[in-house]
């Protein structure tokens, strides 16, 4: 690997461990940001849930165009500009003094994720591609490893930040952007130039997508996952408050998350292709809702002092990823089946786009309902049963919307 110039061959490993320290990064701070937001910017509910719906949405929204743009000038630039738009968004995050910068800065760490997250999937592919073709590991094997350590970051960054958090947000979000700057030299000398593509600019047009009427109704029942999936970031810590633990308590649940996915990703993944993605949808979604329903059973009493105040919580997490390990690998196996070759790209995109709205359109509508679950009452209940309802929605929609793919 040269050291002062780029490399001329790509390396499969440096992607795993951008994966790796990219996780690490983003744990470390985005878990924290809802708190900040709440405890340090004193904003209600409803302005928090907004704020982090549409960094959602500047990340989910955006990944059809970083494919694109990879596709058009290369992986390596897009890759090394997505780390700047993501440390520029940081440095907002740190060092911005009032909510405009705020908000732009967590708008953009969603834009830089939509960039580097694509073009480096592509890159992975083509390299496991080659592996493949001279008899070594294969590319379900790289991509494999490529998860694993992608959990592995997802373990030890919300710890980061949790070790960090006495220091404040601030320093928290200035310690992400060093990572990413750092991510940004190691890949700028570790990933090889390539000339750019001649063709023009060209996304695979979006409308075919919605010219499937079962499609579009898949991907609406689909999108409350991500709805569902981002509560780790907007609902979670409100339950820690309301349980009277701290925002180091964080790190602990996001690490059993990560703990779970590493340990049994592969077997569910092996169990739902055995029963069928059009069966195992509608049970992923089932314990999504039980999820919400395990705080909204513990909502409205007064926590215990001991550390099994954090049990539902705990639950909460365990649930909530059980129902993600079920959903994603069967939602993803069950699109090429509503696209061809040349519009697979495009439904892909259009299944993130669909979570991304549903992001930014749920999390603006609940957010104000869950400071009532700040405080331990009877009204705390009602936004954990509101949130438990649209998974449940889901799983009857998809029951009939999956039936004929059986």
């Amino acid at each position: 690997m040269p050291f002062f110039r780029p490399a001329t061959h790509l390396w499969p490993p440096v992607l795993l461990g951008s994966q790796f320290v990219f996780n690490i990064g983003f744990y470390a701070v985005v878990p924290f940001l809802a708190i900040f937001l709440r405890d340090d910017l004193l904003l209600s509910g409803g302005a928090i849930g907004l704020i982090l719906g549409l960094r959602t949405f500047s990340q989910q929204g955006m990944f059809i165009v970083g494919g694109a743009l990879s596709d058009r000038y290369g992986a390596r630039s897009v890759i090394l500009c997505g780390c700047v738009i993501r440390v520029a968004g940081y440095l907002l995050l740190a060092l911005g003094d009032s909510l405009s910068p705020i908000v732009l800065g967590a708008c953009l760490t969603g834009i830089g994720g939509a960039l580097f997250s694509p073009s480096i999937e592509a890159l992975l592919a083509k390299a496991g591609t080659d592996s493949e073709a001279r008899g070594k590991r294969s590319r379900a094997e790289w991509f494999a490893l490529f998860a694993v350590c992608g959990e592995l970051g997802a373990v030890l960054g919300p710890v980061a930040g949790a070790l960090l958090a006495g220091f404040g947000f601030r320093q928290i979000a200035l310690a992400g952007a060093a990572v990413f700057l750092i991510a940004l030299g190691v890949l700028h000398l570790c990933l090889p130039r390539h000339t750019s593509h001649k063709q023009a600019l060209k996304i695979i047009p979006w409308w075919t997508t919605f010219r499937q009427p079962r499609f579009v109704a898949f991907i609406i029942a689909y999108s409350s996952w991500l709805l569902s999936y981002n509560q780790l970031y907007l609902a979670l810590p409100v339950e820690i408050a309301r349980s009277g633990g701290s925002e180091k308590d964080l790190g602990p649940l996001f690490m059993l998350a990560s703990v779970l996915i590493i340990l049994f990703q592969l077997p569910l993944a092996r169990f739902a292709r055995r029963i069928g993605a059009a069966r195992i949808l509608p049970t992923g979604f089932l314990f999504l809702s039980a999820a919400f329903l395990c705080v909204a059973l513990f909502a409205g009493s007064e926590p215990p002092d001991s550390w099994q105040r954090l049990l539902p919580a705990a639950c909460f997490v365990a649930l909530l990823t059980t129902g993600q390990m079920l959903l994603v690998p069967a939602a993803k196996d069950l699109i090429p089946q509503f696209a061809d070759h040349n519009t697979l790209g495009a439904h892909y995109g259009a299944l993130s786009t669909a979570g991304g709205c549903a992001v930014l359109a749920g999390n603006f509508m609940l957010g104000s309902q869950l400071d009532q679950a700040l405080i331990p009452s009877p009204a705390a209940v009602i936004p954990w049963l509101q949130l438990a309802f649209f998974p449940f929605c889901s799983a009857v929609a998809l029951y009939f919307i999956c039936r004929p793919m059986r």
